[in-house]
């Protein structure tokens, strides 16, 4: 079998450290046994499984929780932009420590994204804030370019800068501001949990590449945190790449009805969103993997073939069996995502 190079273009791993107390260099059998709440669900991702899959690169989120719209059980959340921005820096300094020590290759230009494609061996993370109100004000957006950040999503529910997920509106007038700061800046622009007028707002603000890191096809799952048809259209008019969540309830919207049975969920719902987007597109160059893997749920609510992120690797054999083409299969598992990143990254 093949053995694929894989991008994820969405995984929460310093929030899963510094609020739930997850080592994520540790293997990920000792993560198991260290007893968690219920509703955090069971780990899948660690380093040593990224590497064991041949992931090679990871945007690796930045995501400080709101106290009013929280899901967690645990952790610190923010009730004002002194303490969101607090918290995101100290996410962006957990990923600066473990380079520090050898461990992972934090890519910030095209020069680096090339040599650690060529030769490294280690898994490169691409920085990206999920929610924006880490940022205090539109000018700190600066800081935070030479601080590492390479993506913003202005969204998770609602933020001072846009609509989001569950919390509908425009963007406001300090994400109109946003936009064009982003813009000059040369950041990439997620989509992902924008409300879809705050969506529209930004693509007629914001010229630059856009993507939506971790996001499914409202034609099947028929709430605004996914995408509408017309939606995906303007993502992929304008070259974007759409990364497909590999959450259960995501997938299949008859599922959380029917019980929450992890086996009743496979590849093949994967895929029909991933086929979605292609055939809108009319071609492989939009749809990618965008796994969302512990961010917020656990193996038990993943598809039947994943164990921990290392099994995204049996992905692109269901693809092959569903009748892509080798070229349409390794632009899904990584292409799409490296081409993004040669086009907008920095020199």
């Amino acid at each position: 079998m093949p053995r694929y190079a894989i991008v994820d273009g969405h995984e929460d791993i310093a929030f899963n450290v510094l609020s739930l107390k997850r080592d994520f260099l540790q293997d990920i059998s000792k993560l198991r046994n260290k007893k968690t709440s219920e509703d955090e669900g069971t780990p899948t991702i660690c380093l040593p499984e990224l590497e064991k899959g041949n992931v090679r690169i990871v945007f690796a989120t930045i995501w400080v929780a709101p106290c009013e719209a929280s899901p967690c059980s645990k952790g610190p959340c923010y009730k004002t932009s002194d303490e969101a921005h607090e918290q995101g820096l100290a996410q962006l300094n957990y990923y600066k420590r473990i380079e520090s020590q050898g461990l992972i290759k934090i890519i910030e230009t095209k020069r680096q994204l090339k040599e650690h494609l060529s030769s490294s061996t280690k898994v490169g993370l691409v920085i990206l804030m999920e929610g924006a109100d880490p940022i205090r004000a539109p000018k700190e957006i600066q800081d935070w370019l030479k601080a590492g950040v390479r993506i913003v999503a202005p969204a998770w529910h609602n933020t001072k800068y846009s609509g989001g997920t569950g919390a509908p509106g425009p963007l406001s007038k300090e994400g109109k501001k946003l936009m064009a700061e982003m813009e000059n800046a040369g950041l990439i622009l997620d989509v992902s949990h924008m409300a879809e007028e705050s969506f529209f707002n930004a693509l007629d603000l914001f010229h630059g590449n856009v993507i939506a890191s971790h996001s499914n096809c409202r034609s099947y799952i028929p709430t605004d945190r996914h995408l509408s048809d017309e939606m995906i259209k303007a993502l992929t008019s304008r070259n974007g790449v759409i990364g497909a969540v590999m959450y259960n309830g995501f997938l299949n919207p008859d599922w959380e009805k029917k019980g929450k049975v992890k086996n009743t969920v496979s590849f093949s719902a994967v895929i029909k969103h991933m086929k979605h987007v292609c055939e809108l597109a009319g071609n492989s160059l939009h749809s990618a993997i965008g796994s969302d893997f512990d961010g917020g749920f656990g193996v038990e609510e993943t598809p039947s073939e994943i164990g921990t992120v290392a099994d995204l690797q049996k992905l692109g054999n269901a693809l092959k069996s569903d009748g892509f083409s080798s070229p349409e299969v390794s632009n899904i598992m990584s292409e799409n995502w490296v081409r993004l990143l040669e086009r907008a990254l920095p020199e």
